[in-house]
């Protein structure tokens, strides 16, 4: 093969993605149609280890669980660039009427378009093992599980090695809220730190009509429920973010008898390491006041889920300017913050990188589902331009 040390040769590159994008199409529709659940991915991982087998890799499997790590090695030394793909499933059950690709796993289904970001890291690692004399340095190929499900496989494969000598970390996630052909980059925190609770109330249960000789859990999770939502407005700094939701509110089996025990769940966003803790002790702090005042006892149960994603200034920057190149500087667009959260923080808190988003969205309304819809669907051509995007990335490291 020839040396990407030119125009011409990255285009070359290019056209054979373009060549293999009916293939790499089916791999995504392959996993589209037999998902599995975060942490449960045996199968899936399998799959994708005959794939970078074929490719002529070097496959290190069960990574922090069913991880994939694989490394193409060029023929002259150079730095180490890690590129990311996540591949878990949700469990939602595929509403989508006329997909021939439908999920065929009842109640799982790819709803976030981790079989796309898979598709299309394999479709890089194909091509660009054809370009190994080229190469200068390595590309490491971050296959991962469970990134639905705190506290995310990316924290298990860090810790099971699979960033040793790598030198830059980058990902990308496919965005059915963005159109297509646009691509999003932006510095900075972009996405908040999720941390999950789970509150037990443990009131005395009783008759409906003696409430007096009772403590009632719901009467004491209502004032909780309240209260908490006045850390934010109350405790943190205006000036930062925070969110603090309650999503499950469980007591009770019957009108006229009142609950010895109620449950909530909820789960925290923020950005600031402070406020993250800040709120933990407020929750603590407000629960045992409050379960005190009414003579009820209570438990508390707080995960600290992931990190906030913070994107390197420098490498956001740099991968802005590639992206213009391929792309145009009109398709490239800001990053929006979001309070969401994405375990690829991990990566970033050890190397430095960037996480970025491939628009998804054509003017079929069947890609204008939002992320975690059971009717959820995407662009595909929008593998091709992830594809592309990568690739940009290594030629400017390694070529």
């Amino acid at each position: 093969m020839g040396t990407l040390n030119n125009d011409d040769t990255l285009n070359q590159i290019f056209a054979d993605l373009d060549a293999r994008f009916e293939e790499i199409v089916s791999w995504r529709r392959y996993m589209h149609q037999h998902p599995e659940l975060s942490f449960q991915e045996e199968k899936t991982a399998k799959f994708i280890e005959e794939k970078l087998v074929s490719f002529g890799l070097d496959v290190r499997t069960n990574v922090g669980g069913y991880g994939l790590v694989a490394v193409l090695e060029g023929k002259q030394p150079g730095k180490t660039i890690a590129l990311r793909a996540d591949f878990d499933a949700l469990p939602i059950q595929d509403e989508k009427e006329d997909a021939p690709y439908k999920s065929l796993n009842p109640g799982v289904m790819h709803a976030c378009g981790h079989d796309g970001h898979t598709a299309a890291l394999l479709g890089t690692a194909q091509t660009l093992s054809q370009y190994r004399k080229s190469l200068k340095g390595k590309v490491v190929f971050l296959f991962q599980p469970a990134e639905e499900l705190p506290p995310g496989g990316a924290k298990f494969m860090i810790e099971d090695n699979a960033l040793d000598g790598v030198d830059y970390v980058f990902g990308a996630h496919l965005a059915s809220g963005i159109p297509l052909g646009k691509i999003a980059v932006g510095e900075g925190y972009k996405q908040a730190a999720v941390d999950k609770f789970d509150i037990v109330i443990e009131g005395k249960g009783g008759h409906g009509a003696r409430p007096h000789n009772t403590v009632d859990s719901i009467v004491v999770g209502s004032e909780v429920v309240n209260s908490l939502q006045k850390i934010v407005s109350r405790r943190v700094n205006p000036l930062q973010s925070a969110v603090v939701t309650i999503g499950v509110f469980q007591a009770g089996n019957a009108f006229n008898v009142i609950a010895d025990t109620a449950r909530l769940e909820g789960t925290v966003r923020t950005f600031d390491k402070e406020v993250r803790e800040q709120v933990k002790e407020e929750i603590y702090s407000i629960v045992e006041g409050i379960t005190k005042g009414f003579h009820a006892g209570y438990k508390i149960d707080y995960l600290h889920g992931y990190p906030a994603l913070y994107n390197h200034p420098k490498e956001t920057t740099l991968v802005r300017n590639l992206f213009s190149e391929v792309f145009s500087e009109d398709a490239v667009i800001d990053l929006e913050t979001s309070m969401g959260a994405e375990d690829f923080a991990y990566y970033l808190l050890e190397r430095p990188g960037t996480f970025f988003s491939v628009g998804a969205q054509n003017e079929d309304e069947k890609t204008h589902y939002p992320h975690h819809h059971p009717k959820f669907d995407f662009d595909e051509r929008a593998l091709l331009n992830t594809e592309k995007a990568f690739v940009k990335i290594v030629s400017h490291y390694l070529f």
